[in-house]
């Protein structure tokens, strides 16, 4: 697939460097030439400088022929001009746009292909603010994905001694609840993936990712560590737009407190933010903590658009006494380090929003990608097409399909009906097939297997 990347900021990068390593022909235009140059030397990449906008920088990127262009720059106006350009000209099958702004997003009339003709909409804010709000919600959790508009949730959470099922195998889980249907799509053990068999001992501090329907995940994760009380108190560090987007979302259920240290930005706030106490101050200052009881709140969540300042608030908090923390981290080399020590979650908004990209960028009637483990594995949501004679996945039992190593089919959603696959379970056509894949790399076996007849879907 011929994909043009137009901005090669933070989410540019990401998306380059995931899709170079899936023999696409990637060119990448930003107006930086040694930023280029620096991407060129590390990947199999074309490097273009200039403003992504201009019509002559899109024809010298390759846009007359191009299947796809991801507009990612850090301005709202150059991505959806560059859209229009591309639509207009060059006649770009998919256009993909990044924006921000709020008072753009309101407006769901202005991208259409009569306006500006943008066919997938990514809002990075919308996306984090998401990913956040689920983790809250399900207490425990290292990260919980939604599939089949919610039906389904692939959940991460890491066993800890005295879980019930700790030093069991997992044939035993059936045991432990019955009439709770549930699979274990794959296991991280010391950063190395287990593929998981009924004889597969689970061990204290395994990263276990597991599928099931949305109303058993409580009763699963409780089977991995002690469950977690419900959240009540929240402190979020950062009134940007993540910042503000995440109060609201959590206003009605939570106590929620934002610490700002603009005092424009914090004016702002309080009036905006109903039932949201606002604070103007720095969220790394100790005493201001202490006042605010951070030993009684059991979320504190480091939104500010600083690492730096993020993971020591994030640490301060933690010391004194908060239950889990949180914290964005934008620089990929960071997130494992300070996930090693005392922050609980680190939260990279390039993951977040490069799964939201890939679902476009698969072939196949992909519905949705999610990133997993820093980009080394994903998640997919694939619907099946065809028959027993075109499709190579309709009407075939599991055990019968040629799955790449490393790749599990977690569950099946077939109407209303949520299925948990096992090794018996026949795919019919239309079936939405929920697939973890632990190395990435063997993504285009998955997509052949999903291919009917010569085309993909």
């Amino acid at each position: 697939m011929k994909i043009i990347i137009l901005g090669a900021g933070q989410v540019g990068t990401s998306v380059a460097q995931s899709l170079a390593h899936e023999a696409n022909d990637i060119t990448v235009v930003d107006v930086r030439g040694d930023i280029l140059r620096e991407l060129q030397a590390r990947m199999d990449l074309r490097g273009i400088v200039g403003v992504g906008s201009h019509p002559d920088v899109l024809a010298q990127a390759g846009a007359r022929d191009a299947d796809m262009i991801v507009a990612v720059t850090n301005s709202d106006e150059t991505n959806m001009i560059a859209c229009q350009v591309a639509y207009t000209l060059f006649h770009t099958p998919t256009k993909i746009a990044r924006v921000r702004a709020s008072e753009y997003l309101c407006h769901s009339s202005l991208f259409s292909q009569e306006a500006l003709p943008i066919d997938v909409l990514i809002s990075p804010e919308e996306l984090v603010t998401t990913y956040i709000q689920r983790l809250i919600e399900h207490p425990g959790s290292l990260q919980v994905l939604d599939f089949a508009d919610g039906r389904v949730q692939l959940v991460a959470a890491k066993a800890y001694y005295g879980g019930p099922l700790v030093g069991h195998e997992l044939r035993e889980l059936s045991e432990h609840m019955p009439g709770i249907q549930t699979r274990v799509a794959a296991i991280f053990r010391r950063d190395t993936p287990i593929f998981p068999e009924g004889n597969t001992v689970i061990e204290a501090d395994d990263e276990v990712f597991f599928v099931a329907a949305k109303k058993n995940i409580r009763a699963i994760t409780s089977e991995l560590r002690k469950l977690d009380k419900p959240y009540k108190r929240v402190i979020i560090a950062g009134g940007g737009n993540i910042g503000r987007r995440l109060a609201q979302a959590l206003s009605g259920k939570y106590q929620v407190k934002l610490i700002e240290r603009s005092r424009e930005r914090t004016r702002e706030l309080s009036e905006i933010l109903e039932n949201v106490i606002v604070l103007r101050g720095d969220a790394a200052d100790e005493d201001l903590l202490l006042e605010e009881n951070i030993d009684n709140t059991d979320v504190f969540c480091a939104l500010t658009n600083d690492d730096e300042a993020n993971i020591l608030s994030a640490m301060l908090a933690k010391r004194l006494g908060a239950r889990k923390v949180m914290s964005i981290i934008n620089r990929p080399s960071y997130v494992d380090l300070v996930e090693s020590g005392a922050i609980d979650i680190a939260i990279s908004p390039q993951q977040v929003t490069i799964g939201a990209l890939l679902a476009h960028v698969r072939r196949g009637d992909v519905v949705a990608v999610h990133s997993l483990r820093r980009g080394a594995a994903e998640a997919i949501e694939a619907v099946a097409h065809g028959d027993s004679k075109t499709s190579k996945v309709v009407g075939r039992r599991i055990d019968e399909l040629k799955l790449p190593r490393g790749c599990n089919i977690g569950a099946l959603v077939r109407g209303d009906e949520v299925i948990i696959a096992h090794h018996d379970t026949v795919i019919e056509a239309e079936d939405h097939v929920i697939l973890f894949l632990v190395d990435k790399r063997r993504i285009s076996e998955v997509e052949r297997l999903f291919a009917v007849s010569v085309t993909f879907l």
